[in-house]
């Protein structure tokens, strides 16, 4: 695969990651398979897929566990190993909640580093910030984490503009990851410009609308039990129903360039910017290997006109 950077001033890394949520979390949880999940995070590497994902939420805990158990080894030095604080099991009717209080973030990031079995990680990501906390403070924390050795870079995840602007009079951010696709379009208007602009590394996660842009799900019947994306409003059975329109655009551009949806998918993104590396998800080798392929199409002005004129999907996010 072809490498780029982590923003102006990072590692080198693969143009595609790959995020690990949905091996232990939210996705198929009935079709959970570990052996799997773990050859796929070391094929990623073998394809040139350095960016590996996580968070502590995931699972929680598990998914570090998880990951951290495919990079052991000589499998750690060839990955650039990325996790994420300040989300925490919510409890009620809240399924997630925030912490971005200071003293948390220190315990935190110590318990990430046994589970991921290293003495580092390559950049730790605020998941999300803590309204209750100022992002200073929180920022101020994992800068601890850089001067300590315990963190090579840090950055955030669905921040605004403002908000990066407060870290970085911290701290410099490294990398932003935000949700962007076909039919997640929202940081396009104010903050991917701002982090080409500022050398940060843009790192959209879902870039495959959750596998829906990669032509996977026909209907609301074709989810697994018990997946998460069975509660989001566009995988309610009217909204994907009329989804479906984007999907068969993407895949007409598909035939007509010999390749997959999802690759035509991730090649708009990668499209979008210079330090934008997508990390879309996976758990099948299948999946990855034409994730990765995605790299190397380059979409020509008239499919990328295309695809920028698709209207907005029916539904929401959450």
């Amino acid at each position: 695969m072809r490498s780029t950077t982590l923003g102006s001033h990072g590692p080198q890394i693969g143009a595609i990651g790959l995020g690990c949520m949905g091996m232990t979390w939210a996705y198929d949880p009935r079709g959970r398979d570990d052996v799997t999940s773990v050859e796929v995070i070391r094929a990623a590497l073998d394809l040139g897929v350095t960016l590996i994902d996580t968070a502590d939420i995931y699972g929680p805990f598990d998914n570090e566990e998880l990951v951290g158990k495919a990079l052991a080894g000589e499998y750690r030095e060839r990955a650039v190993l990325a996790t994420k604080v300040g989300l925490v099991p919510g409890s009620g009717d809240v399924r997630v909640g925030r912490d971005g209080r200071p003293e948390h973030v220190r315990r935190a990031i110590d318990a990430s580093l046994r589970r991921l079995g290293t003495d580092h990680v390559d950049l730790y990501q605020l998941h999300r910030v803590d309204p209750e906390v100022p992002i200073e403070e929180t920022w101020g924390v994992l800068a601890e984490a850089v001067a300590a050795g315990k963190a090579r870079a840090i950055g955030l995840s669905e921040v605004t503009v403002e908000e990066i602007r407060r870290a970085e009079a911290v701290h410099p951010v490294a990398s932003v990851q935000s949700e962007l696709s076909l039919w997640t379009r929202d940081a396009l208007a104010e903050v991917l410009p701002y982090t080409e602009e500022q050398g940060i590394a843009f790192l959209p996660f879902s870039p495959l609308g959750r596998g829906f842009l990669a032509g996977r799900f026909g209907s609301a019947a074709d989810l697994p039990a018990d997946d998460w994306r069975s509660t989001l409003p566009r995988f309610q059975p009217e909204a994907l129903a009329a989804n479906l329109a984007l999907v068969e655009k993407v895949r007409e551009i598909a035939e007509r360039l010999g390749a997959t949806p999802a690759q035509v998918a991730l090649a708009w993104v990668l499209s979008r910017g210079r330090y934008v590396v997508p990390i879309p998800g996976t758990k099948t080798p299948r999946y990855l290997a034409d994730n990765a392929a995605a790299a190397d199409l380059v979409l020509g002005a008239e499919d990328l006109a295309a695809l920028d004129a698709l209207p907005a999907p029916v539904g929401g996010r959450y």
